[in-house]
């Protein structure tokens, strides 16, 4: 059986997408080849959020489903909403309306043997709570959001600690050139 994995780019300030659950922040941000073709050769289905769907549909319309890794991946893609009824329907999704360990099952079971990924820092976080992780991939992108959607945001609860199993050299980062005036 897969892993369930928690993998995505985050800002140097701890967010994982920008106001609005914006994603251009991280245009032109490179991931190396190596790391970018491993997360595809052992990606088998995706479990997202409502919130993050629905602003991915009204910046796309029609195009919601826009699978991960730029259209390199397909597969099964799950969104786990308490309310599938008014989703904006889209054919390359699922709509899941069941508890988070159920929709884990399934999103593990569509993903035959392959990792399932959380593509939803809110679901993360609960799967977090249950011990649902497996694995924790994180890219840092030489960007500062100061605003958006943060990486981990539960107040009150204890560090939550990890086991590095890869480090990747990274170069050092600097701010760009002062414009001229």
């Amino acid at each position: 059986m897969g892993n369930v994995r928690w993998h995505l780019m985050m800002s140097l300030d701890g967010f994982a997408a920008g106001p609005g659950h914006s994603m251009d922040w991280m245009s032109g941000t490179k991931v190396s080849p190596a790391t970018h073709h491993d997360a595809i050769a052992t990606l088998g289905a995706v479990l997202g959020g409502r919130r993050g769907y629905d602003a991915l549909a009204q910046r796309f319309p029609g195009q919601a489903s826009r699978q991960p890794y730029g259209g390199e991946w397909t597969g099964p893609v799950f969104v786990l909403t308490h309310h599938p009824d008014d989703a904006i329907p889209d054919a390359g999704i699922t709509f899941l309306d069941c508890d988070l360990a159920e929709a884990v099952e399934i999103g593990l079971a569509a993903a035959k043997g392959k990792d399932l990924e959380i593509h939803s820092q809110d679901i993360a976080r609960q799967c977090l709570e249950l011990g649902l992780i497996d694995e924790f991939h994180v890219h840092l992108a030489p960007v500062m959001l100061g605003s958006g959607v943060r990486l981990f945001d539960s107040p009150g609860t204890a560090p939550v600690r990890w086991a590095r199993i890869h480090d990747v050299p990274s170069p050092a980062a600097r701010p760009p050139p002062p414009s001229p005036r």
